[in-house]
């Protein structure tokens, strides 16, 4: 199986929309699709990105499909990113010394 990059998948806006109204519970695919400027056929192509990136699940129901946010890689992500949070915190240090240094002048 192909490595998916879980950046790039998130990289798109309309990728992004579909997980935050999937946090909201499971949804179908033309719920998913109601509001966005495209189609429900790209819609169902970008919830199979979002599938093989493991970030969406999907569950037959009947005739209907339900897609499930699996928000696993997103943890993933999240420990990878903690990885900067020393790096950001020291450089917003250093900005909010200088800050203070000019107002005190």
């Amino acid at each position: 199986m192909n490595e998916v990059d879980i950046f790039s998948v998130l990289a798109n806006p309309v990728r992004r929309e579909i997980l935050v109204r999937l946090r909201r519970g499971p949804r179908i695919a033309s719920e998913l699709a109601q509001g966005f400027e495209i189609g429900r056929p790209a819609v169902s192509e970008h919830l199979q990105v979002l599938r093989k990136a493991r970030l969406v699940r999907e569950k037959p129901r009947g005739r209907e499909r339900y897609y499930y946010l699996d928000p696993r890689p997103l943890s993933e992500i999240g420990l990878w990113l903690k990885a900067f949070d020393k790096y950001w915190k020291q450089r917003l240090n250093a900005l909010d010394a200088l800050l203070s240094e000019s107002k005190n002048r």
